[in-house]
């Protein structure tokens, strides 16, 4: 079941030349955890600024194509009843935390569109909880490490209970050991939940761990579009200068001397157990 579908999406900001993102078509379906990758400049903020309304009702500009997000064209619908449906989690969580605690932050939504009281409470309990931050109700964002301070900007959208959740590099700012701590945030949600997850990310060591669709896109246009293990061991995807998982850099340098593993490895976890599996084999 597609829960966002795109038809030759094409959209040019305010003054620009060029179009920033060119006849896009895409499926993305209900609990898929997407990667959406690529370099720098390629349009991939462009593209999830139109998944939520920011294009076109808060950034004009032109937009051409059909857009369709949970059976409601983004154009015929407002950002406030968008985003009961598309959550939006900012690279720097500093952007998006303003309350003087946490609990109001994460009630901020809630309350804009008019929530009962005891409902918003009952939501920013459950957020705090399936965030692990429960703890720091209390404490004002601005005294928060960064990766507590993530924690508290996905539970903001959290609170809100949307269908789709949208990370635009959420752990550029922090180290492995804190981006991996987020990662499993997010993948809990996604499993548990059942929440589409689209995370714009180029740490794709870590995001394959959880991915079960990439999308690499590259000057406004979608290159590829797959699976994982198709995508990541692609020469073709290489060649765009996409930060290929280790773990499929080393089963190419093994093929390449004869070696041929069972299948791609997306993890060092995986990559070690097939190898493990050939040395039992030859030993045997």
């Amino acid at each position: 079941m597609a829960i966002i579908e795109t038809k030759n999406l094409t959209y040019t900001y305010p003054g620009g030349t060029t179009p920033s993102i060119s006849d896009i078509s895409l499926t993305i379906k209900k609990g898929e955890f997407i990667t959406l990758t690529g370099p720098s400049g390629c349009g991939k903020t462009t593209l999830c600024r139109c998944f939520n309304g920011l294009i076109p009702h808060f950034y004009s500009g032109k937009l051409e194509g059909d857009l369709v997000v949970k059976d409601l064209r983004v154009i015929d619908h407002s950002i406030s009843n968008l985003a009961r449906h598309v959550g939006l989690v900012f690279q720097n969580p500093e952007n998006q935390l303003f309350a003087l605690s946490v609990e109001k932050d994460v009630a901020f939504g809630l309350e804009n569109v008019g929530m009962p009281r005891e409902e918003i409470r009952k939501r920013v309990d459950w957020a705090l909880q399936m965030t692990g931050i429960e703890n720091l109700r209390e404490r004002a964002p601005h005294e928060l490490s960064g990766g507590q301070q993530q924690r508290v900007a996905i539970a903001s959208v959290l609170a809100m209970q949307p269908d789709v959740m949208v990370l635009d590099e959420p752990t550029s700012f922090l180290d492995p050991l804190g981006a991996e701590k987020i990662f499993d945030v997010i993948n809990e949600l996604n499993k548990k939940l059942d929440i589409t997850v689209i995370l714009v990310e180029h740490r794709l060591d870590l995001a394959s761990k959880y991915t079960d669709h990439v999308i690499v896109m590259d000057k406004g246009k979608v290159l590829f579009d797959g699976g994982p293990r198709e995508i990541f061991a692609s020469e073709e995807v290489r060649m765009t200068g996409v930060g290929i998982p280790k773990a499929v850099m080393l089963y190419q340098a093994l093929k390449d001397e004869g070696i041929h593993l069972k299948e791609v490895p997306i993890t060092s976890k995986e990559a070690t157990q097939l190898i493990r599996e050939i040395i039992i084999h030859d030993r045997s």
